[in-house]
């Protein structure tokens, strides 16, 4: 999902982390540690836990926090978005508005959790992205993965041995005992949202004991989550860094994390240590604000240049993906977490975002009419389907307008009109390019725009480049 989430990047966001230097708040261990070697920690501290606070701030807002307005469901059981995102949705920019969303968060401590869909006929796409608290995807069930047919998947904690039981598909381990599922149903037009509903109503999450009907193990402990929201993010990020270590065992694969972390325990940062108030010396506080404000800038640089600029688009094909797609490049882990935390895989879907005109200039549609055409044979290279969606360039929320249009994608064709050649226009703009053309309009603000393209199962020729999406061109 590319920012579906980005409520939290604003939160924890690139500006906003900038706040987070209040290292008065930071308990230096008395071994020696120089100036220039506690920046250089506090700067790689920075950087390796940027996503993984913005991550709490979701999971704790979605799946802990019962009173506030953006809770879901408490942990093992699944919860439905039964509806598509509109413009009265504000509590998250650039939201997809192809798919209703369904999640679950899992508590993996005492036993797996299977999850199950029902039958999908074949022309509707669906995936299961698994996330851990690193933010790793770490697995895909859908259409592209285990297929369309009615099926159980398990997931396991990184302490399971078990055998596969019978009955159970896939199986998918998670670095982390805690994770989530972001479960994704095509709609293929507004009428079409009973038939989501239905399907919704076929997923189903249960632990594993109640899927064999067996003996429920003893409950793990109880955890005491720290509450978070903005003004505590930004106060004291390494905090909550240390409990979400205590989360985040260096077993497994983690393992290779234990020079690093033994690295960062020389300032102060590890699983459980406590973070009390301090008077640090003026120099100490400047080197620590040094370190993070280089992290920052790190992150800020890395986000610049992800992926590669096509006619315009921006297209990155290594921003998300496992442990191992990273390379220990925690920086690019990061950077992706503040450009679209949660984003998939680029085998799963693709997201080519407009930054220019064919004229290198930043699209304005106060004074200015675009079209975008994909020549007869050339429409986005995909196994499942694409759209288009257009936003405020300043607010990057969906808009109001007179059709309550706010996307054109794939299974909306039939109804589009082709150029005589066989191509077909889109046309970007404020006002309607005529009754005639009404169905291949994009309605856009009155000033700056915002574009996501978005290729869902994209084929070979997307993810290699030999297709790149056309150029934003300005009507003359």
């Amino acid at each position: 999902m590319r920012r579906p989430w980005n409520r939290t990047r604003i939160m924890l966001g690139v500006t906003g982390m900038a706040a987070a230097i209040m290292v008065t708040t930071l308990a230096i261990p008395q071994q020696s540690v120089s100036s220039i070697e506690t920046s250089k920690i506090a700067q790689e501290a920075f950087i390796y836990g940027f996503p993984l606070v913005m991550n709490y701030a979701v999971f704790y807002e979605y799946f802990i926090d019962k009173t506030g307005a953006q809770y879901k469901a408490p942990p093992n059981q699944l919860y439905n978005t039964s509806r598509v995102y509109t413009p009265q949705d504000t509590a998250i920019v650039t939201p997809n508005s192809d798919t209703p969303y369904s999640f679950v968060a899992m508590d993996l401590r005492s036993e797996p959790l299977v999850v199950c869909n029902p039958e999908i006929e074949a022309a509707r796409y669906f995936s299961v992205q698994l996330v851990d608290m690193y933010t790793f995807n770490y697995g895909y069930m859908g259409s592209r993965t285990t297929g369309n047919r009615a099926a159980c998947n398990m997931v396991t904690g990184p302490a399971w041995k078990g055998e596969k039981p019978a009955g159970i598909g896939a199986v998918f381990s998670s670095e982390t005992d805690f994770s989530f599922a972001i479960i994704r149903t095509q709609m293929f037009d507004p009428a079409d949202i009973d038939n989501v509903k239905a399907i919704q109503a076929g997923y189903r999450a249960m632990t594993l004991s109640r899927f064999l009907n067996e003996p429920t193990p003893p409950a793990a402990p109880a955890i005491d989550w720290p509450k978070i929201d903005k003004a505590s993010a930004h106060a004291d990020p390494f905090a909550y860094l240390n409990f979400i270590l205590t989360l985040c065992p260096p077993v497994g694969s983690a393992a290779v994390e234990i020079p690093m972390r033994e690295r960062f325990a020389r300032i102060g940062i590890g699983a459980g240590k406590p973070f009390e108030a301090a008077s640090l010396p003026p120099e100490r506080k400047a080197e620590f604000g040094l370190g993070m404000k280089d992290g920052l800038e790190t992150i800020k640089a890395k986000i610049g240049n992800l992926g590669v600029e096509e006619n315009g688009w921006r297209v990155a094909t290594n921003g998300f993906g496992d442990r191992e797609a990273y390379g220990g490049d925690f920086a690019l882990r990061a950077a992706a977490a503040a450009a679209g935390i949660y984003g998939n895989d680029a085998v799963e879907a693709l997201y080519p975002l407009l930054a220019t005109d064919s004229d290198g200039r930043k699209p304005d549609t106060s004074t200015n009419q675009y079209t975008l055409t994909f020549q007869a044979g050339d429409l986005p290279p995909v196994n499942a389907f694409w759209s288009v969606t257009m936003y405020d360039g300043k607010t990057q929320l969906l808009i109001e307008n007179s059709i309550n249009r706010y996307l054109i994608n794939s299974p909306m064709l039939p109804g589009m009109t082709k150029n005589a050649d066989g191509s077909l226009t889109i046309h970007l703009q404020k006002n309607s390019p005529g009754k005639d053309q009404e169905p291949n309009w994009l309605p856009a603000p009155d000033g700056p725009i915002y574009v996501v393209m978005r290729l869902y199962w994209p084929k070979d020729a997307a993810l290699k480049g030999s297709w790149k999406p056309p150029a934003m061109v300005r009507k003359t």
